[in-house]
């Protein structure tokens, strides 16, 4: 699974890390994803919120430059 490639609304909910949710709110923010918290976890809401704000910040590793 390229979690790259998915987001959180696709994932079931599952027992994510709090790094995997950290990751995946990173790779969504690079992506240029519209947010998506997980509800029932609020733990888990912060870690991708953390990881969105911190990917908003930086250059994704695999943008293109043209």
């Amino acid at each position: 699974m390229n979690d790259a490639k998915k987001t959180s609304k696709q994932l079931p909910n599952l027992n994510l890390s709090n790094e995997d949710w950290f990751n995946l709110g990173k790779s969504d923010a690079w992506a240029r994803r519209p947010k998506f918290l997980p509800e029932q976890d609020s733990t888990a809401a912060s870690m991708y919120e953390l990881g969105y704000s911190e990917g908003l910040t930086q250059i994704s590793p695999t943008a293109r430059r043209d």
